[in-house]
């Protein structure tokens, strides 16, 4: 199999984005079974995307499907996880080592998508100098630590009302995206990237989508 070309500068619009980690998971599982080839067809079955859409996705990165046949899996598979950035390695600390953040530490997970958690930072003494094996400091020390293990992925997971204030500090000692994890909408220079996964912003949509259809069934 000739390893193909895979071209990550592309800028692609944003639900396309969101949506080839879908295709991916699928594709693996088939790969996993030993499926060859695999058309958009049914990808869209699997995962109820349309297959149009998913074609059109799929041509932002640089791969084409056999006439009748479909795409190659194995391809596939190479392509989408150099795109996405998944076969690479990405340094992150995780700042706030409260429930939700020592959570994302025990999750072993995230390194097979390229995200490698280094260290652990907290205001708090804490009882323990290691979670998952990853080490724990006080942010006294993060200046110094976030140099030594070149980390420049910061995952922000502490109260709300210090949102703002723990982004401006890991900003100003280096890291260069923000995974924010609080219902605070952060403020960062153009040059950082800040990514929100707001745990209580899709709680808020999947409750008001629940009591949407409870009022459509009365």
């Amino acid at each position: 199999m000739t390893t193909p070309t895979v071209h990550t500068s592309i800028r692609l619009p944003e639900p396309t984005l969101h949506r080839l980690p879908w295709y991916l998971a699928y594709v693996k599982i088939m790969q996993s079974q030993g499926v060859e080839y695999i058309s958009s067809t049914q990808i869209a079955k699997a995962i109820n995307v349309d297959a149009s859409q998913i074609a059109k996705d799929l041509s932002f990165v640089n791969i084409s499907g056999k006439t009748r046949v479909g795409y190659e899996v194995n391809s596939l598979v190479i392509v989408l996880e150099q795109f996405l950035g998944f076969n690479s390695r990405h340094r992150a600390i995780v700042y706030g080592v409260g429930r939700l953040g020592a959570a994302l530490m025990h999750d072993s997970g995230l390194a097979q998508y390229g995200l490698e958690i280094v260290a652990g930072f907290d205001v708090r003494s804490m009882k323990q100098d290691n979670i998952n094996g990853i080490p724990l400091y006080h942010v006294d020390k993060f200046c110094q630590k976030r140099q030594e293990l070149d980390a420049n992925i910061g995952i922000l997971t502490v109260p709300v009302e210090k949102a703002q204030e723990c982004a401006d500090y890991m900003i100003a000692n280096g890291i260069k995206a923000i995974w924010n994890f609080t219902p605070y909408r952060l403020q960062a220079p153009k040059h950082i990237v800040i990514q929100d996964t707001s745990i209580y912003a899709h709680l808020a949509v999947m409750f008001n989508r629940l009591n949407n259809l409870r009022e459509e069934e009365k």
